[in-house]
């Protein structure tokens, strides 16, 4: 196996381990939801896991220079803080499927905030792939609404908020932070967005009281716990070591299949099963793979024919 090869199953290795623990984000969100309120989510998600990374964090701080730390700084507020309260907010008014749905269109804004400002190329058919996909995508969010147009558009705007935001951080680590290890970039995001989470988590809600005065709230803080350590910090560093030996859209891209996971765990907490589910999941897999189709070598054919005939 040639290295080339080798990194592009890496990549797609990569690609499902973040689809099983991102897809699976979405129920803890919900579960998190019945004992904290959409702002503690929100912010606990980012603390509990500034206090996981946080460790390593020190020993990394001295390797970046000042420009990187103000680089990385704005990459955690962007692409970890922002979308963490808007996905907590968002779901206490839709169900964590359709919060799964509607994040497949992170690749979409990755591939236009990619050509309108950091000069991104793509191919005509990778672009076909994205809205291929985006119509998987919308056709999961109405099966999976019941049918109904009309869902609330107000929380649903707040989770397009959150994949601008993811898109534009995508683009970004590729840009300004491709000198810098994905572990270093996972850590220091959320050293600086780690230290005002925690000062506002402390000083500005009831955690504290909560959890001195409602034993149960432990509970909701094991599923924050989880989602924090597992599906932020931990899938965060192959993300990022994804974005660097992959393009931006194709790591990107785990957005599609992420609705799937939703659904299956929506299922298994009441939700009803359709059989279209799968169709739109064809039709999603598909636009991934023109997503990331590349080039093939094309051959000249009078030289085949010369070589046919020296032969």
């Amino acid at each position: 196996m040639t290295d080339k090869s080798r990194q592009e199953l890496h990549s797609w290795l990569i690609l499902f381990t973040l689809v099983l623990v991102w897809g699976s984000s979405f129920i803890l969100i919900k579960k998190s939801l019945d004992y904290f309120t959409p702002l503690e989510v929100g912010i606990l998600r980012v603390v509990i896991t500034f206090l996981f990374l946080l460790p390593m964090a020190l020993k990394k701080i001295s390797k970046v220079s000042q420009r990187q730390k103000i680089y990385l700084a704005l990459s955690g507020i962007v692409g970890s803080l922002f979308p963490s309260c808007l996905f907590a907010f968002a779901q206490s008014g839709i169900d964590s499927a359709l919060a799964g749905s509607l994040n497949s269109l992170t690749p979409l804004f990755t591939l236009l905030l990619g050509l309108l400002f950091f000069k991104m190329r793509s191919r005509w058919y990778n672009i076909l792939g994205v809205f291929i996909g985006l119509i998987g995508a919308l056709g999961l969010i109405y099966v999976s609404s019941g049918g109904e147009v009309a869902f609330n558009f107000k929380y649903s705007f707040l989770v397009v908020l959150a994949t601008i935001c993811y898109a534009f951080n995508v683009n970004f680590i590729k840009s300004f932070l491709k000198e810098v290890d994905s572990i270093t970039i996972t850590v220091l995001t959320f050293y600086y967005i780690g230290f005002p989470s925690l000062f506002i988590i402390l000083f500005f809600t009831d955690f504290v009281e909560k959890l001195t005065t409602q034993p149960e709230v432990w509970a909701g803080l094991g599923y924050l716990g989880i989602l924090s350590v597992v599906g932020t910090g931990l899938a965060l560093m192959i993300f990022n070591k994804l974005i660097k030996i992959n393009s931006p859209v194709f790591a990107s891209s785990v957005t599609y299949l992420i609705p799937v996971v939703a659904i299956i765990w929506g299922i298994l907490d009441g939700e009803v099963f359709k059989f279209t589910y799968a169709l739109w999941f064809l039709l999603i897999l598909f636009g991934v793979l023109l997503v990331n189709a590349k080039p093939h070598h094309k051959v000249n054919l009078s030289s085949v024919i010369l070589f046919w005939r020296k032969k």
